[in-house]
């Protein structure tokens, strides 16, 4: 239970119209200052204090990206259980209310147009990438199966790109966050988790080479094509195995050892697929073992890929 005045102060942060109005717009999905100005037709100053004064009462959180912050509901706590209260009570015929889904829909719409224009720019080198190997319906296949249809607290996704992961494994978490360097590919990201409804879920800007361990405990780490880009694999597992939670999986996703040289010149991969041996070897150094592995054969013989699934666990 909390504290007399603790529990005041979460009452108070809550207790005005327009902070209820952010609530049940965060409700919705992370968002940025910059859109919550747009779609409430308030100033930065004012949107930016009430948003601190509903982070400092623990009703929202609050992720950095360097100039930038986004906003999402608290996860835990006695804020984020009142938060989720008042939003259940809130009329959505109100009229007030109604104008701000409007302004929310507009304003992912332009989100939404804006990642297009970005997919355009892309779309050729990753349709190249992508005739190599296998479809991508056969991979995620596999990374569902490899979850066992069970539902876990907090599911992490390295490297997340554009989300597609937290959107192919959404019914199987409480609560999902994708970690990833790139703003542009964040912004498909957050387009794409908004246009599925998939509140419970968030993406942030970081460096999974140096992972900060607030981001907090994970049940299920996903590193999904993520390996190849590193010098040194090994030091990229150990550094996400400091976010795994005692007895949880890690899924990994990677190329099986291949010659494609192009594709390090062109591309950026810096390793030429993965080997069951360095895996095994990267593991055990991390404190982790290998449960299984799942092959996938490309399409196109010796010019295609083979694409490899890992279910590491911890030994702990």
């Amino acid at each position: 239970m909390a504290e007399l005045a603790t529990l005041v102060g979460v009452l108070k942060a809550a207790g005005e119209g327009t902070r209820l109005r952010l609530l049940a717009l965060l409700a919705d999905g992370d968002h940025s200052v910059k859109d919550l100005t747009e779609i409430l037709r308030q100033s930065q100053p004012r949107v930016s204090r009430h948003l601190k004064l509903l982070a400092d009462a623990g009703l929202i959180e609050r992720n950095a990206e360097g100039a930038w912050a986004y906003y999402g509901l608290a996860q835990s706590g006695d804020g984020a259980a009142l938060a989720q209260w008042a939003i259940d009570r809130l009329d959505a015929s109100d009229p007030e209310r109604r104008r701000d889904i409007e302004r929310q829909v507009a304003v992912r719409a332009a989100q939404q147009a804006q990642a297009a224009e970005y997919f355009a720019k892309v779309a050729g080198s990753w349709d190249l990438l992508k005739t190599l190997h296998v479809p991508e319906e056969a991979v995620e296949a596999g990374i569902v199966e490899a979850l066992g249809g069970r539902s876990v607290g907090l599911l992490v996704d390295l490297g997340t790109g554009t989300g597609r992961m937290l959107e192919v494994l959404a019914p199987f978490y409480k609560r999902g966050i994708g970690i990833d360097s790139s703003r542009e590919m964040l912004a498909v990201a957050r387009s794409r988790l908004a246009a599925a409804g998939l509140g419970h879920a968030q993406v942030r800007l970081g460096d999974i080479a140096d992972l900060d361990t607030a981001t907090g405990s994970a049940d299920v780490i996903v590193i999904h094509q993520v390996l190849h880009y590193f010098d040194d694999p090994g030091r990229m597992l150990a550094q996400a195995r400091r976010l795994l939670k005692t007895g949880g999986e890690m899924l990994i996703v990677d190329f099986a050892p291949h010659n494609l040289e192009f594709l390090r010149t062109e591309h950026a991969h810096r390793r030429l697929g993965l080997s069951q041996a360095q895996m095994s070897l990267w593991a055990a150094a991390a404190g982790l073992s290998v449960e299984a592995v799942r092959e996938f054969p490309g399409e196109n013989g010796d010019n295609g890929l083979t694409v490899c699934l890992w279910r590491l666990s911890d030994k702990t």
